[in-house]
């Protein structure tokens, strides 16, 4: 059996995914967070201002621009950024 390192949290699992079970309801609703901020304002300059925001981290946002569901905000950002 093969144990991963959260990357969000640090804590070892065993998963496919990148976070640990825990973790990955509060990505959900990181998630949700951005999208309802993208739903009722436009997308702002850069992550930091998405995060402020938003009230998701940095961090996690840049994890997650990183993904297909947030690949079109990607091209939004100073690629700099990433």
């Amino acid at each position: 059996m093969n144990f991963k390192t959260c990357i969000r949290c640090g804590c070892f699992f065993s998963s496919e995914d990148l976070v640990c079970p825990n973790c990955k309801a509060k990505d959900e609703i990181d998630k949700n967070s951005i999208k309802q901020y993208l739903a009722n304002n436009d997308i702002p300059e850069n992550a930091e201002s998405l995060s402020f925001y938003s009230g998701v981290s940095v961090k996690n946002i840049n994890r997650y621009l990183q993904t297909k569901e947030f690949s079109n905000l990607k091209n939004s950002f100073d690629i700099k950024e990433l």
